[in-house]
């Protein structure tokens, strides 16, 4: 299994996470859900990054897979009053991750992450690795750390 940039940020800091390989389904009409099926994973567990923003400043948002993000809450987070999800172009340019692989850690632009407070109910949780079909197992709270992420109510 070759490096990602988020595991690379993982072993520089010296956190512990477990990686799980699944068969990326790219014609599935809800990736996440997908990809909690193919693993065997709570959906509740396995996290999605939105990324969002406005023409001043953009974030990554992590979520259920099995929730929608409230937009909202999110600009309430950036101190704006409206956001809007990034079109796939500039996710992929920004994050230097392709849709459907996108991850919160090691992107080639710095923003704001946002985690969702319900990963705090869990032990661990799973989001997406760095490339298609690849899941990084983390503490929610390893992952706040890694990210500099804000821990809110976002769904």
């Amino acid at each position: 299994m070759s490096a990602t940039p988020a595991t690379k940020l993982l072993d520089k800091l010296r956190i512990d996470y477990r990686l799980h390989e699944y068969a990326y389904d790219p014609t599935a009409q809800n990736i996440g859900m997908q990809a909690a099926d193919a693993l065997g994973v709570d959906p509740a567990r396995l996290f999605k990054c939105l990324m969002f923003g406005t023409s001043a400043q953009t974030g990554a948002a992590l979520i259920p897979t099995n929730k929608e993000m409230n937009l909202k809450l999110a600009a309430k987070a950036l101190n704006e009053k409206k956001i809007s999800l990034l079109d796939k172009s500039k996710a992929e340019k920004l994050s230097g991750y392709v849709i459907g692989g996108i991850s919160p850690l090691g992107q080639r632009s710095r923003c704001q992450v946002l985690l969702d407070q319900t990963a705090l109910l869990h032990e661990t949780i799973l989001f997406n690795g760095g490339k298609r079909g690849l899941q990084i197992e983390i503490a929610p709270q390893d992952f706040t750390r890694a990210a500099n992420a804000k821990t809110l109510e976002l769904t």
